[in-house]
């Protein structure tokens, strides 16, 4: 995993509050798991069908039946329960939900999500985001900033297909941590060692800065 993946995981996981039940998605977010605290009350659940998983153990044998988001192997705590699909997405459609953690392809200044196609290339189908984009209470974007060709990714509005719109409470990525607003785009944190004229030089979208109450991360 890059520095800036850690970067990103580790800023993320002070968006979790004990209590809540939080779902993982595909990709960055499901390594969160092993940034929360061990003692931490959270709930973590998957479209699959399992409610309060936690990550393996080193050591510990799998249990080939219990799989996340990704695919990979899990385990469960005390109190953990599974079910079928069905209820699964009954949950997500009831906003029984708190907080889910998304990847993306692009998002813009007016909290809108494309995570699930890119034109003329392969990959996975739009699968549960949709229905959590729109249904869950609170969406965090974990992303870099910028693709692999250094194009933005966090525009004024997006080109590809959207997962939903006006869905995103909060974008996290290397550089910075952004909050969806009426207004645009406000910064709440940047990144160690990173400016602010480099940071908007890096974005797409309107920025919008206040010095005085910036933080870092």
């Amino acid at each position: 995993m890059s520095a800036d993946q850690q970067r990103i995981l580790a800023r993320a996981a002070r968006e979790v509050i004990p209590g809540q039940i939080v779902n993982l998605g595909i990709g960055l977010p499901t390594r969160l798991f092993h940034y929360l605290p061990d003692e931490m009350e959270v709930l973590v659940h998957s479209e699959n069908g399992v409610l309060g998983s936690r990550p393996r153990k080193d050591g510990e044998s799998p249990d080939y039946d219990m799989i996340d988001s990704g695919g990979a192997y899990i385990a469960t705590r005390p109190g953990a329960s599974v079910f079928d699909s069905a209820i699964s997405f009954a949950m997500i459609r009831r906003s029984r939900v708190d907080l889910t953690f998304m990847g993306a392809f692009e998002v813009d200044e007016l909290g809108n999500l494309a995570n699930w196609k890119i034109p003329g290339k392969f990959s996975p189908g739009i699968g549960g985001a949709m229905e959590l984009a729109q249904k869950v209470k609170r969406l965090v974007i974990l992303c870099s900033h910028n693709d692999k060709h250094g194009k933005p990714k966090i525009l004024q509005r997006c080109r590809l297909p959207l997962t939903a719109e006006h869905c995103v409470s909060r974008i996290i990525t290397d550089k910075a941590v952004m909050d969806v607003t009426p207004e645009g785009l406000a910064v709440v944190d940047i990144a160690e060692g990173l400016g602010i004229d480099e940071l908007r030089g890096a974005t797409e979208a309107n920025l919008i800065i206040d010095e005085r109450r910036l933080g870092r991360f």
